[in-house]
Parts: structure tokens; C-alpha cells; sequence
């Protein structure tokens, strides 16, 4: 009895093991770069990573072929290693972006609108190659890109204005490994029209700030000013004037200002 009792401990608790890898394996998160991830956040977490890591070492190893958990430790237990599936192209947002709307309205009847498209790096020709035609498609063109090749690892962002019965042009974009930071007082903003109508050229600013930024003040030609806030949604109170969070950019916000009638874009600064 005894000696089936021992047996019986035994195998409940390699059962018991075997569930707490299994757990542990669907808790990590695999994403486009999670290697970069973790190395973004490991000064800010090594105090909280190292208690962690006195009962068990977790190493996340990240590549085109995928990615593997290993942990080790386990007192009596073998090394165990659980295999990940890498996120599809599709979770990844390769062939269609992340789409963002930073500000919309009407002009001379008709609304128009800005956003943002957030695209996935592809990780091989396969990918670079139907990203490619995807963003042909819409009629975006990505930054220093000479053949699709060129865009694997790396993102594709487009601002674009669009206007009811007009194709949408392409205003700020970029083709980067990892999209810039912006901290304090860091702006960047560039100013655009509401159509191909000449009239409204400079009326309408778009731009980028850090994370942080709780106002931006544009102002205008004639002395006026415009200030945008952070904003959640859309309501019939809305003037143009925001600040907003993109999808799948995760290291600046974007803000956008509408100058009135008679005059246009002269700066732009974070006032708070």
C-alpha cells in the first residue's frame, strides 16, 4: 500500500508540473518583435524578473521559424521545452493594417477625414510580396522601398486625407524597424488641404507627439489659435481639434488641428 501510495503522489504531481507548463506557455505572447519587447521593458521589470526567475528561468526566443519557451529549474524535472506557432501574417496585420480615424468634419458640404494605417513587418519575400500589392491596392507607396524585398522587418505607417468622392492621399509616412519615440515636447507636424481643392490648403494640420502630451496648440496665420486634447471616440461636439492613440503604434500619439475660414497654418507646439 504504501509503496502504491508513493507511485500514485508521483504521478499527480508530474501531472501537476505538466499543467503548470502548459499554463505557462499559453501566457506568453508572441508578437511581431518580442525579443525587442522584452529588451524595451527589462530595466524597467529585471527587480520583478529576477524574483521570478529564484523558482523558474523563462527565456523567450523569437524568429522567423517561430518561437520556443524553455524553462528549467523545476526541482527533479528535466529540461522541457514547449514549441510556439508564430502569429500569422493575418495577426500580424501584414496584408490588411491597423486603421486608425484621427479627426473627420465636413468641407464645402462634403466630409472629409484623416487617419492613420499601421502595417506589420513582413518576415520573408512571401509576406514583402502580397504586402506589397496590398498597399498598391490602396494606392500607398512606402517610404525608400525600391522592390518589395525591402520591406521585410520592418513597419509601414501612411497618415492619410481623405475626401468624400476622392481617393485618399498619402500625407505623413514611413517605412521603419521601429518607429521613433517621442518624449516632452517633441512634435512633428506638417499641414495639408481638405481636398484638391487649393482653397483649403494649410487648414488642416496633422501631426505626431509623445505619449505623454496633454495639449497641443496650433496657431494660425492671423493670430488665432486651435487646441487639440486627447479624445476617445467621436461626438456631434467634435471640432477637428484632437489628439489620439494609434492602433499598432506604440510609441507616439497622433493630432490633428483644423484652422478656420480666412486663415492657415503658421506652428504648432505641446502646451502641456
Amino acid at each position: 500500500m504504501s509503496a502504491d501510495r508513493e507511485n500514485h503522489d508521483m504521478t499527480q504531481a508530474e501531472s501537476d508540473i505538466a499543467l503548470l507548463l502548459a499554463d505557462a506557455a499559453d501566457e506568453v505572447e508572441i508578437g511581431i518583435a518580442p525579443v525587442q519587447a522584452v529588451l524595451r521593458g527589462g530595466r524597467r521589470r529585471r527587480s520583478r524578473r529576477w524574483a521570478v526567475a529564484a523558482a523558474t528561468a523563462v527565456a523567450v526566443l523569437a524568429g522567423s521559424a517561430g518561437a520556443t519557451l524553455a524553462v528549467t529549474g523545476l526541482p527533479g524535472e528535466h529540461r522541457t521545452q514547449v514549441a510556439a506557432h508564430p502569429a500569422s501574417p493575418e495577426a500580424r496585420h501584414v496584408y490588411d493594417p491597423q486603421w486608425t480615424t484621427l479627426s473627420r468634419g465636413t468641407y464645402q458640404g462634403r466630409e472629409w477625414s484623416v487617419s492613420v494605417q499601421v502595417w506589420g513587418a513582413p518576415r520573408d519575400e512571401t509576406e514583402a510580396d502580397r504586402q506589397f500589392d496590398a498597399m498598391d491596392a490602396l494606392g500607398m507607396k512606402p517610404a525608400d522601398v525600391r522592390v518589395p524585398a525591402d520591406l521585410i522587418g520592418k513597419i509601414s505607417y501612411f497618415a492619410t486625407r481623405g475626401w468624400e468622392g476622392e481617393h485618399g492621399q498619402q500625407v505623413m509616412f514611413n517605412t521603419v524597424r521601429t518607429p521613433e519615440t517621442y518624449a516632452g515636447t517633441d512634435l512633428e507636424a506638417i499641414a495639408t488641404r481638405f481636398s484638391s481643392d487649393p482653397a483649403s490648403s494649410g487648414r488642416l494640420v496633422i501631426g505626431i507627439v509623445a505619449k505623454t502630451a496633454q495639449e497641443v496648440t496650433c496657431h494660425w496665420k492671423d493670430g488665432r489659435t486651435g487646441v487639440a486634447h486627447p479624445l476617445v471616440g467621436f461626438s456631434a461636439h467634435d471640432d477637428g481639434n484632437a489628439i489620439r492613440a494609434v492602433d499598432g503604434f506604440p510609441t507616439a500619439n497622433w493630432f490633428v488641428c483644423v484652422a478656420p475660414q480666412g486663415t492657415v497654418y503658421q506652428s504648432a507646439e505641446v502646451t502641456k
